[in-house]
C-alpha cells in the first residue's frame, strides 16, 4: 500500500492530475478507443454477411451468423463498460468531451480498413478535437472525494440541483406532450431538446451508480442503500426514454445534421448538470474555467467540422454531387456512424448515427 501511495503522489506532482482523474481519463481513453473501432469491425462483419445473404438494410439477418459482426458488438459493449467506469472516477466535465475522440478512431480506422477517404478538412477536425480535448485534460477540476452514496443523495437534493432538474423535467414534458405532436416531423430540435435534456439527468446518475459500485468493490458495500437502487431505476428510466426520441429524431432526420446538434447539446448540458450537482468549477480558479471552455468550443468545431466533411471527396469538380445520399454509403449498405457516444447510458449516444447503424442492421 505504501508503494501504491507513493507512486500516486509522484503521478500528482509530474502531472498536475490526481490519480483518479488518471484514472478516469485511462478509461474513457480506451472507451473512445473500442467504441471508434467497433463500428468499423461491425460494418465489416455486414458487408461480409450482405455477401452471402441477405443484407441487413433490406432486412436480412445474416449478420447474426457472422463472427465478425459479433467481435464487433463485443467491443462496442467493453468501450461501453470502460466509459461507464470513468465517471466513477473523473468528472464529468473531463469525461463526457473525450467522447469526441471517437470520432477520430472511427475516421481513421475507416481511411485504413474501408477506404473511405477522409477530406483534407476533416483531418483538420480531427487535430481540433485532439488539442481541444487536450485542454480539457490539462485543465480538468480533480474528482470530488465521495465515502457512500448518501453523500450523492445529498448533491442530488440540494436545492440548485433539485431546481435543475425539475426545469429539465418541466421541459421535456413540455415537449414530449405538446411539440411532439405538432412539430415532431418538422422541427429538429424537438427530439435532440428531449434527448439532450434527459441524457444530463442520465449522466449524474450514471455517476452516482459508478461511485456506488467502486465503493461496493472496495469493501464498503452501497447496495443496502435505497438511493443506489433509485439512482439505477432513474439510469434506466432515462437510456428508455433517450433511445426512444433519438431513433425518432434519426428516422426523420439526415443524420448528419443530428448528430453534431445531438453532441453539442448533450455535452453541454451534461457539464452544466455537473457544475450544478458536483460543483465542479468550486475546485477551479477563473482561469482554468475559461481554458476548459475553450478547449470544449475548440472540440465543437472539430467535431462539426468532421461531420460536415465526412463525405467531401478531394478532387472533384465542383458541379459533380460530393455528399452521399441518407442512409447509405457507396457499397450500399446503410451507414454506419462516426459514435459520438454518452457512454454514460450504456449505449452509444455520443454519436446518433451509431443508434441508426443498429436500426438498419
Amino acid at each position: 500500500m505504501g508503494g501504491a501511495q507513493l507512486m500516486g503522489r509522484w503521478v500528482e506532482s509530474y502531472t498536475g492530475m490526481s490519480t483518479d482523474n488518471i484514472k478516469g481519463l485511462l478509461l474513457a481513453l480506451s472507451s473512445s478507443l473500442f467504441i471508434g473501432a467497433s463500428f468499423i469491425v461491425k460494418k465489416k462483419g455486414l458487408k461480409k454477411a450482405g455477401a452471402s445473404g441477405v443484407r441487413a438494410g433490406v432486412g436480412g439477418y445474416s449478420y447474426l451468423l457472422e463472427p465478425l459482426w459479433w467481435a464487433g458488438m463485443i467491443t462496442m459493449i467493453v468501450g461501453e463498460i470502460a466509459n461507464f467506469a470513468a465517471y466513477a472516477f473523473a468528472p464529468a466535465i473531463l469525461v463526457t468531451p473525450l467522447g469526441a475522440l471517437s470520432i477520430i478512431i472511427s475516421a481513421v480506422l475507416a481511411h485504413i480498413m474501408l477506404r473511405e477517404k477522409l477530406h483534407i478538412f476533416g483531418i483538420l477536425g480531427c487535430i481540433l478535437c485532439v488539442v481541444g480535448s487536450t485542454t480539457i485534460v490539462l485543465h480538468a477540476p480533480p474528482e470530488r472525494q465521495i465515502e457512500s452514496v448518501a453523500e450523492v443523495w445529498d448533491l442530488a437534493t440540494e436545492p440548485a440541483f433539485l431546481f435543475y432538474a425539475a426545469v429539465v423535467l418541466a421541459a421535456a414534458f413540455v415537449l414530449i406532450f405538446h411539440f411532439v405532436p405538432q412539430y415532431g416531423q418538422t422541427h429538429i430540435m424537438v427530439y435532440i431538446g428531449i434527448c439532450s435534456l434527459v441524457g444530463s439527468l442520465s449522466v449524474m446518475s450514471v455517476k452516482a451508480l459508478g461511485i456506488a459500485l467502486k465503493l461496493t468493490f472496495s469493501g464498503m458495500n452501497q447496495l443496502v442503500y435505497p438511493q443506489t437502487w433509485v439512482f439505477s431505476f432513474v439510469v434506466i428510466s432515462c437510456i428508455v426514454t433517450q433511445m426512444n426520441y433519438l431513433n425518432k429524431a434519426l428516422d426523420t432526420f439526415n443524420t448528419a445534421v443530428v448528430s453534431p446538434i445531438y453532441y453539442t447539446m448533450f455535452t453541454s448540458l451534461t457539464i452544466l448538470a455537473s457544475v450544478i450537482m458536483f460543483k465542479d468549477w468550486d475546485r477551479q480558479n477563473p482561469t482554468q474555467i475559461v481554458t476548459e471552455m475553450c478547449g470544449f468550443v475548440t472540440i465543437l468545431s472539430g467535431t462539426f467540422l468532421l461531420h460536415k466533411t465526412k463525405d467531401m471527396v478531394d478532387g472533384l469538380p465542383p458541379n459533380l454531387p460530393i455528399r452521399l445520399p441518407k442512409h447509405a454509403d457507396e457499397d450500399g449498405y446503410a451507414a454506419e456512424g462516426i459514435p459520438l457516444r454518452s457512454a454514460a447510458d450504456g449505449i452509444p449516444l455520443r454519436s446518433p448515427r451509431a443508434t441508426d447503424s443498429f436500426r438498419s442492421s
